[in-house]
């Protein structure tokens, strides 16, 4: 059985040309699935059952999995089973009529604009390494950027005369993203003053955002600088790199932005996953009204 997860594993790399991200992912979930029916003493594909598949399903929700893991591994096993019956390792698919869980949506966690200034200002700007992180901060706030955008950068992707960078998100798809003037006048800083320190042993660097060695910057060395400076600004909350996304996307729409444009921003290839955004919103207004309305 294995022999027909590295199939699908390689179908979905070559010909579907999928993230490496995804592709591991789905491994993961298939992985999981099939400790789950050598348990069972399922041993083919022809075996398995929409009852086998429902027993699995409810070992994850005892498990206590969250609805969105368990939303994942039934889209995984979707396009798996699809896979098995198209090249005929099956007569039939036992996903059908498998719904998906109801999905809770949970409101992502933001900042307040005080907040996210003070963490701003937080990095000390007189050492090179404080130059990098204000600009990393300044930039993550000004675009929203994810943060695999982020320490993908390169020099050839900024455009500060025009005010613009540009980035490739989620699918290799292209968007050009407008920086503010302080984003802007942080990043002249760091280029003039910061990075060709920090690359001197490293001149053939290509990235933007580099580490003390002058090698590009790792997600996790974003995470840990973060999670340091978040100590440093005595901020209670639970910060990631998203959560500057987040509330880059929550401010522009408190200020007036439309669904549309932030929806560019971001990068959302589908209007409906901006939406969520209007739900802060919504309770941004309602908290308004209890605090300054007389008779709330």
């Amino acid at each position: 059985m294995k022999e027909e997860i590295t199939d699908y594993l390689h179908y979905v790399t070559i010909e579907r040309g999928l993230a490496e991200n995804t592709r591991s992912n789905y491994q993961r979930d298939l992985e999981r699935y099939l400790v789950f029916l050598t348990k069972q003493k399922v041993t083919t594909w022809q075996a398995v059952e929409r009852l086998t598949v429902l027993d699995f399903l409810q070992e994850l929700k005892d498990e206590k999995k969250s609805s969105a893991t368990i939303t994942r591994m039934i889209t995984s096993l979707r396009q798996f089973h699809q896979f098995l019956r198209q090249e005929r390792f099956t007569d039939h698919n036992p996903m059908q009529h498998i719904e998906m869980p109801k999905k809770s949506q949970r409101l992502p966690d933001t900042l307040s604009l005080k907040e996210v200034e003070r963490l701003i200002e937080t990095p000390n700007t007189q050492e090179i390494l404080g130059i990098r992180d204000r600009a990393i901060l300044e930039v993550l706030y000004a675009t929203g950027l994810r943060v695999s955008e982020l320490i993908s950068l390169e020099l050839k992707d900024l455009h500060l005369s025009m005010g613009l960078l540009q980035t490739i998100g989620k699918g290799d798809k292209e968007r050009i993203v407008p920086l503010g003037d302080l984003a802007i006048q942080w990043l002249e800083c760091y280029l003039e003053e910061a990075r060709p320190l920090l690359v001197a042993k490293q001149p053939g660097e290509t990235h933007l955002f580099v580490n003390q060695r002058g090698k590009g910057l790792t997600r996790q060395g974003i995470w840990k600088n973060l999670k340091a400076l978040v100590q440093l600004a005595g901020i209670n909350k639970n910060v990631t790199p998203h959560t500057l996304r987040h509330s880059f996307a929550t401010h522009l729409l408190e200020n007036g932005a439309d669904l549309r444009t932030v929806q560019e921003l971001l990068g959302h290839a589908d209007i409906s996953t901006t939406q969520i955004y209007t739900h802060i919103t919504k309770k941004r207004m309602t908290d308004v009204y209890k605090q300054y309305f007389p008779r709330a």
